[in-house]
């Protein structure tokens, strides 16, 4: 991993009230503080500052940016976590990826697992791995790269990044799975864009969603 530099950008909330806070997290600052002081900013101690009653609900990686949710009470924490564990929130992102992804739309059904001697690296593994499926949906596509809509219906970790690679297409400016001219961007090309949710008080459908910055 690059040296981490957190991004110096206000907190940018898109929605609150008395049981949630979304927010649109910048590239390049950690959901969850890391081991040691040099890795304590992140999301969750910047909101903690304009929301003290702020709960970790679920993350993103570091180098991805977009809509993030956050519970405001012990309750609202439950409530949501069991939408994410039981897959009911619908989540939508954008990347950019390398080459031209064919065909338009498909499926990537593939497990994933840590790879251990190279941690914090997934990779597929169809012995041992837990199930991983990501829906696409081609939006734009040249020779160099192509711009998707990524659809998971499950949240492993990197799955969305470990998926275009297992494709041959990479996301474009990741500093873990990218190589080469794809590796060379100045972020990594992938923004969670929109979250559908239930409210937990009422259980009213919510839906999100933070404008691409690339």
């Amino acid at each position: 991993m690059s040296e981490y530099v957190p991004p110096d950008t206000p907190l940018e909330v898109l929605h609150e009230d008395h049981e949630i806070v979304v927010v649109d997290k910048p590239a390049g600052l950690l959901s969850v503080p890391g081991k040691g002081a040099h890795l304590a900013d992140c999301l969750l101690a910047r909101v903690q500052v304009a929301f003290p009653t702020a709960l970790l609900v679920h993350r993103l990686d570091r180098d991805t940016s977009g809509v993030m949710v956050f519970g405001l009470t012990p309750h609202a924490q439950r409530h949501l976590g069991l939408q994410f564990e039981k897959r009911t929130t619908k989540k939508t992102y954008i990347a950019r990826v390398s080459g031209r992804l064919e065909p338009k739309l498909g499926t990537v059904d593939l497990p994933l697992i840590v790879d251990w001697p190279n941690r914090p690296l997934q990779k597929v593994c169809s012995e041992t791995g837990r199930q991983a499926v990501t829906d696409w949906r081609v939006m734009k596509a040249s020779a160099q790269e192509s711009r998707v809509k990524l659809m998971p219906k499950t949240g492993r970790s990197h799955q969305l990044r470990v998926h275009m690679l297992a494709l041959g297409h990479p996301i474009l400016g990741d500093p873990l799975y990218a190589s080469g001219a794809a590796a060379a961007f100045p972020r990594m090309m992938l923004h969670s864009e929109e979250l559908r949710l239930r409210h937990p008080d009422g259980g009213v459908g919510m839906k999100f969603r933070a404008a691409v910055p690339f």
